[in-house]
């Protein structure tokens, strides 16, 4: 168990990044979290809303129950409280943590807001979390808490975000935009005022560290207004795009509905 925890370090060697022991690890869990998502919300697709919530409330409990043993983890192996300084959930995926939750337990608009950012990001924040940390591979090994952990709360993140598409249980109306677009702003003014107290790098707005943000870092000289503002930029381009393809298809559906009929 402690070298599982990586109480006193790893002992073990990193298998590495894209070893077969990483690919089989990342291929089970998108597979369990395609699988379920996917069964579970075509099972639930016409219950009602409150039966349709119940996996969305599991999902909740289950991500901040991972999350909370981990950073307890941390705290015991490293240097205490001052552990969480480096692991607050102002990361595109950790506020999964938190949107989660809220689509599980509040209630009127902020529930469908919260519902449709965990719908827009959730999965983005999964395939980012799964596949794109493949950095994690080459400092710990697979079957340890820093790997496991990261994998668990990643997948449950896509998790939720393709079963609230598969279950129909996303509102995506037009008057929750706004709102939408509240939750990420209000998230991002937050990492900023802790990269400000923390002297860290949240949601990467000070530098790329190794992500596909390089490009435009590069582009800019590293300039330190202009580059932050190209990450906020993308990622409410994104929120854009996705809803104006959700609302395409579901007006084209409609319209096949309506002829059909």
């Amino acid at each position: 168990m402690k070298e599982f925890l990586g109480i006193g370090g790893y002992t073990r060697i990193p298998e590495g990044a894209y070893s077969w022991q990483h690919l089989t690890f990342v291929f089970v869990l998108m597979g369990l979290m395609i699988f379920l998502a996917v069964f579970l919300g075509l099972r639930y697709r016409n219950k009602d809303d409150k039966t349709k919530n119940k996996v969305i409330i599991a999902a909740a409990i289950l991500i901040d129950a991972i999350e909370i043993f981990k950073l307890v983890v941390f705290c015991v192996r490293g240097n205490g409280i001052a552990e969480l300084r480096t692991n607050l959930p102002l990361f595109l995926c950790s506020i999964q943590l938190i949107a989660i939750p809220l689509a599980a337990f509040t209630k009127g608009r902020v529930k469908e807001a919260s519902t449709d950012f965990v719908f827009i990001f959730g999965i983005l924040s999964g395939m980012m979390g799964i596949i794109g940390a493949a950095q994690n591979f080459n400092a710990y090994p697979v079957l340890g808490i820093d790997n496991m952990a990261s994998g668990l709360t990643h997948s449950i993140a896509g998790f939720a975000s393709l079963y609230i598409g598969v279950s129909g249980s996303a509102s995506m109306k037009k008057k929750n935009i706004p709102f939408t677009y509240g939750i990420f702003v209000f998230f991002m003014g937050l990492a900023f005022l802790a990269n400000t107290l923390l002297d860290y790098n949240y949601m990467f707005l000070r530098t790329p560290d190794g992500t596909p943000y390089q490009i435009f870092y590069n582009l800019v000289g590293g300039n330190p207004v202009i580059y932050p503002m190209i990450v906020i930029g993308l990622f409410l381009a994104y929120i854009a795009v996705f809803y104006l393809v959700f609302l395409a298809i579901k007006k084209k559906r409609l319209q096949k509905e309506a002829i059909s009929g």
